[in-house]
């Protein structure tokens, strides 16, 4: 990346940039929340349920903040 904004890590080159991983993280979203539904709702303290469920938070999380960075640098960085 040329911007001098972006010089200082990878996290900064690529969140809110990446295309592939924000198609990454929607899918991964929208399978993991159903899964966790279907099969671990009725269970919440089981290991297997608490793993999922991180996961489809991270996922769910790390999508957003992509959103929010494509949002902003739209909106006020041109």
């Amino acid at each position: 990346m040329a911007c001098e904004q972006c010089t200082d890590s990878i996290f900064r080159q690529k969140i809110g940039r990446c295309q592939r991983c924000m198609v990454q993280l929607t899918v991964l979203s929208i399978l993991t929340w159903p899964i966790w539904w279907r099969f671990f709702v009725d269970q919440p303290k089981t290991v297997e349920s608490i793993a999922l469920l991180f996961f489809a938070i991270s996922f769910t999380g790390l999508l957003c903040l992509h959103l929010l960075v494509w949002c902003y640098r739209r909106l006020y960085q041109k």
